[in-house]
């Protein structure tokens, strides 16, 4: 169910005295989806490098070549994935470049927002 008008607006002015008491908890609560994602890359290419030490000892142990040759390819992918990931992941507290500050509401599920274009095309229709 959206939020009425009065409810919005209220929820604004909260926001905004959040943000006037404590700009870095209400930017923690706005969470950094970015921050997150180039988090994750990161850890994924660490396990991806442990990945590859393993092949590559695997391959030294079975004295297969390709096997190693593979790890070593594995190693300095995951290698440039985490570095490239770390290098543009912001920092605690700052925005993105080109981040717009977006208002902490609830997320609406996608039935309440084909609700509410099918509400809005019957008052175009309706004028």
């Amino acid at each position: 169910m959206p939020l009425s008008e009065h409810e919005q607006r209220m929820l604004e002015q909260m926001e905004r005295a959040l943000y006037a008491e404590d700009p870095k908890f209400a930017s923690a609560l706005e969470g950094s989806g970015l921050r997150t994602y180039t988090r994750r890359r990161v850890y994924q290419a660490v396990a991806g490098f442990l990945v590859g030490i393993a092949l590559l000892m695997a391959g030294m142990v079975a004295q297969l070549i390709w096997v190693s040759v593979v790890g070593f390819l594995v190693m300095l992918g995951c290698a440039v994935l985490a570095v490239t990931g770390w290098r543009k992941a912001p920092k605690p507290g700052e925005r993105p470049a080109g981040a717009v500050r977006r208002p902490l509401r609830p997320k609406r599920s996608m039935m309440d927002r084909i609700e509410d274009r099918w509400q809005r095309r019957r008052d175009e229709q309706g004028r």
